[in-house]
């Protein structure tokens, strides 16, 4: 896959890069036009979709400030009627192409494929006709420059590329054991549980009393167990069952209350992987939401100003 430079220089429409000439936020033709892409793309091992440039790959002049100042969280309510998904991994930025100012929309593979559930059916104004942009029931994929239904093909190519993102994570973690120190203790737990008593139960005390016996730190896989997806999970696991917090949501929160810089107690970031999260971290936000319904929205409204 491209990476973010190449995508925004590319010469061509491709497997990873569509253009849009432009995206009317009230519109739901360009909604829908916009939705297939994103869908396909996510099928296909994600991508890039360049708003604001021409079928020749010119500038067409379109302002993108109402797109990028659009809360992410209603374009995935948007993707939701049509999938019953709530995808949201993907980013939208602002970028210049050739000097001109474009929005980007980054687009992530998602694990599992999505299916529309509904037609994207809108009114064509210009020609006073109803379109269709994808139909209830199929899969879409990217076919060369084209957001098109897929095949039985393009679906073992969806299941090998899950199998190998599977396959990677699994030999990281192999690579882990095999290179522990002699009499570590291995322990298999599932997804979003931590090992009580060994990270939680030893009382310790901090003083400048030199006499007093040290404690070596806690292991920060026991103190932080999770990434940021599995924070997400736990906490909306916390608040009910129910979607309340997405991927965007989160890292406002964690933008906003400095929680990087400020909260150690809350995050962990290890030498090499991605940053962890504590079970404080969790029940603090959950905290936080149960005395104002409204934290959520907040700290997405403060990121915009910011």
């Amino acid at each position: 896959m491209l990476n973010i430079r190449q995508a925004i220089n590319a010469k061509r429409e491709s497997k990873y890069v569509e253009w849009k000439e432009r995206l009317d936020v009230t519109q739901d033709a360009d909604w829908c036009e916009v939705i297939k892409d994103i869908v396909a793309m996510a099928n296909s091992g994600g991508g890039y979709i360049l708003i604001g440039v021409r079928n020749n790959g010119t500038s067409s002049g379109w302002d993108p400030t109402p797109l990028l100042n659009l809360d992410p969280a209603k374009i995935t309510d948007k993707m939701a009627k049509y999938t019953g998904e709530q995808f949201d991994s993907f980013e939208i930025q602002k970028a210049l192409r050739k000097r001109r100012q474009i929005a980007l929309l980054i687009v992530h593979s998602t694990t599992f494929p999505m299916i529309f559930i509904q037609d994207g059916k809108y009114t064509d104004n210009v020609h006073n006709k109803e379109r269709i942009a994808f139909r209830k029931g199929a899969l879409y994929v990217r076919h060369g420059a084209k957001s098109e239904p897929g095949n039985s093909k393009d679906l073992r190519e969806i299941i090998d590329r899950e199998v190998d993102r599977i396959r990677d994570v699994w030999l990281a973690d192999i690579r882990k054991v095999t290179k522990a120190p002699i009499g570590s203790q291995l322990y298999v737990l599932p997804p979003g549980k931590s090992l009580p008593s060994l990270a939680t139960e030893i009382p310790i005390r901090i003083t400048d009393d030199t006499t007093v016996p040290a404690y070596p730190r806690m292991d920060p896989n026991f103190t932080h167990p999770y990434r940021e997806k599995e924070t997400i999970i736990a906490i909306n696991q916390k608040l009910g069952g129910r979607k309340m917090i997405n991927t965007h949501d989160f890292r406002c929160v964690r933008k906003i209350h400095k929680v990087d810089q400020v909260k150690p107690e809350f995050y962990y970031m290890p030498k090499y992987g991605s940053p962890q999260y504590s079970n404080n971290f969790v029940d603090w936000i959950v905290n936080q939401y149960k005395k104002d319904s409204l934290f959520f929205n907040k700290a997405r409204e403060k990121c915009k100003t910011n």
